[in-house]
């Protein structure tokens, strides 16, 4: 695909980024975590991203969506990132959409993707078993139970998962865990009787939770996909959800690089400004080259999905492991080179490195995805 937006994303870019810094910048984020809001996020915030159509973008037109595709929902995730907007973009535009579209039945579909693209339903993919990111390792038994399933285990660190509707679950209905096979994908209610919630809270205030289930029970109708098979669609899933993240994670280390390129122009030392000193010259460009490497990996892997590429997997795999590895170097590099102030938790640089540190973990940090990547082409 071209590396460039046509009119139509060019508009969602613009909208997007004017609406994030009017109503939700940084200092929103800071008024969240030092209230310990339960949320975590400004639902009437997120009913607003809905009706600008945002919840939708990957929902088709007969669902209630406006099926725009991944690379207008890149924009707004570019835009989200850039002040670390509190919103359920991520695990619901992005992660529950996907998951029903790819993998629902027609009646899956029609119960839950209106009140998706509406706003009114939050999702969550509750994938990993522990703390490191590793979906083959499956240990969550799924056991049939009369004419149904019956869950019972655990999930850590679920995006989101305090506050969803739906959960869509990974489990193990046979196999061993690190065995693709026997991976099945559930869709239970956050309120079913045996689901137990509760919220983490994270450094970089980002929203997640561990689940567990003890005994809950589903009907057939709750399967997502085929039983047994499920390996495949959760691929997709989080492969959309890491080119998403990634998208994310540029939009956040460009406002780093913009932040710390202004803070080199403004502060003076010995009569001049900071940013005439060549050695601070040389670590700025080696951040903007990487942030123009990532940005071309991410609109890659955006328009391949919406093109249904063979070479999703490579490619975000690609963008996620360019992104974490970008995010690392422009949150350092602005934090030390904002000196003593950026180390205060009054600055808000300081706040794109705790962010950083969660994103690059979050399905699958860059050594995760060199592996893959290399597997993925044969080595």
């Amino acid at each position: 695909m071209a590396l460039i937006l046509d009119d139509e994303g060019t508009l969602v870019r613009d909208t997007a980024f004017a609406f994030f810094r009017e109503k939700a910048p940084v200092t929103a984020l800071r008024k969240l975590r030092d209230a310990r809001d339960p949320d975590g996020f400004s639902r009437a915030l997120w009913k607003e991203m809905a009706d600008l159509g945002w919840a939708g973008f990957l929902v088709p037109e007969e669902h209630g969506g406006t099926g725009f595709g991944m690379v207008g929902l890149g924009q707004v995730l570019e835009a989200a990132g850039s002040t670390l907007a509190a919103s359920p973009l991520v695990s619901t535009a992005l992660i529950g959409a996907s998951a029903l579209v790819l993998g629902g039945t027609a009646a899956q579909q029609q119960a839950w993707l209106p009140k998706l693209a509406a706003g009114d339903v939050l999702t969550a993919l509750a994938v990993d078993d522990d703390a490191h990111h590793a979906p083959a390792r499956v240990r969550l038994q799924a056991t049939r139970d009369g004419a149904g399933w019956k869950l019972g285990g655990e999930k850590r660190l679920v995006l989101d998962g305090h506050v969803a509707d739906l959960l869509v679950v990974a489990a193990r209905t046979s196999g061993k865990p690190g065995e693709r096979a026997g991976i099945t994908l559930f869709l239970v209610p956050a309120g079913a009787a045996g689901v137990q919630i509760e919220r983490t809270w994270m450094i970089d205030s980002r929203n997640a939770a561990n689940i567990r289930f003890e005994g809950v029970s589903v009907g057939t109708d709750a399967v997502l996909g085929r039983v047994d098979q499920g390996a495949d669609l959760l691929d997709a899933i989080l492969d959309r959800a890491r080119v998403g993240l990634a998208a994310e994670m540029l939009g956040s280390a460009q406002e780093v690089f913009n932040r710390t390129v202004q803070y080199l122009k403004d502060r003076k030392q010995f009569g001049v400004p900071i940013g005439s000193f060549q050695a601070l010259q040389h670590r700025a460009s080696e951040m903007f080259c990487a942030l123009e490497l990532t940005r071309s990996a991410v609109m890659q892997a955006l328009g391949a999905i919406d093109e249904g590429s063979e070479e999703l997997a490579l490619l975000a795999s690609l963008a996620k492991a360019k992104a974490g590895e970008a995010f690392f170097l422009t949150s350092n590099e602005g934090v030390q080179m904002h000196g003593g102030i950026g180390m205060t938790d009054e600055y808000e640089i300081g706040f794109f490195l705790k962010r950083a540190r969660v994103a690059q973990a979050s399905f699958g940090d860059a050594a995760f995805h060199r592996d893959r990547y290399a597997a993925l082409s044969g080595y």
